[in-house]
């Protein structure tokens, strides 16, 4: 009966992760920064169908998986495998697992923003990392997280606001004012993306970010 009850307490848990996993994988790992900057460059080339949402999206969760590599592999050695293997039990499985979680949190989350939620908490200044509850961390790290990713999306914006700019003024002073500027830069831009290989950098700048 004691053996019924534990293991129908294993399988809640886990369809509980299960269904937090969402969740948990878009406001605490790397997902939210890469999904914004992709949806800029998409926004900053001015072809709002392509690539695909299913494609961006599929392109930020396996380069997610990528960067979170060493966080999912560190809980697997410290937190699942002892779990499974009844040498821990579910609290400190919980707690080991959040350990590798929480160093990746605090090393992309600006001091003033951590400083901000431990304010609004009225928990005290903590003494060290290990003084933050994860609650707080959270949500701190989220709004680290937009501010990066929206100063990477501005950088991707100006060359090609540039080109905007240019092409809207050379169309001005050959009196095509009813040819749409997008329309005419739209080429160039691809053009300039394609050249520079446009993916490969940015990809390297996004995985280098979290380093």
């Amino acid at each position: 009966m004691v053996g019924d009850i534990s293991l129908n307490l294993k399988i809640l848990i886990w369809l509980t992760i299960l269904t937090l996993g969402p969740a948990l994988l878009i406001t605490m790992t790397s997902f939210t920064r890469l999904i914004i900057v992709l949806a800029f460059l998409r926004n900053a080339l001015g072809i709002h169908q392509l690539p695909p949402n299913q494609v961006l999206i599929g392109f930020a969760l396996f380069l997610t998986a990528f960067i979170m590599a060493p966080v999912w592999k560190q809980i697997n050695e410290e937190a699942v495998k002892p779990y499974m293997s009844g040498k821990i039990d579910q609290i400190q499985a919980i707690e080991k697992g959040l350990g590798p979680l929480r160093d990746f949190m605090f090393r992309q989350t600006r001091e003033k923003d951590l400083s901000l939620f431990v304010k609004l908490s009225g928990i005290g200044r903590p003494r060290d990392e290990s003084d933050v509850p994860t609650h707080v961390l959270v949500p701190a790290f989220i709004i680290s997280e937009l501010k990066t990713a929206f100063e990477m999306g501005f950088l991707i914006y100006v060359p090609f606001l540039v080109i905007d700019m240019v092409v809207s003024s050379v169309l001005m002073a050959m009196g095509m004012l009813m040819v749409p500027p997008m329309l005419v830069s739209l080429p160039f831009k691809i053009l300039l993306f394609v050249m520079v290989d446009g993916w490969h950098i940015l990809t390297r700048s996004l995985a280098l970010s979290f380093r």
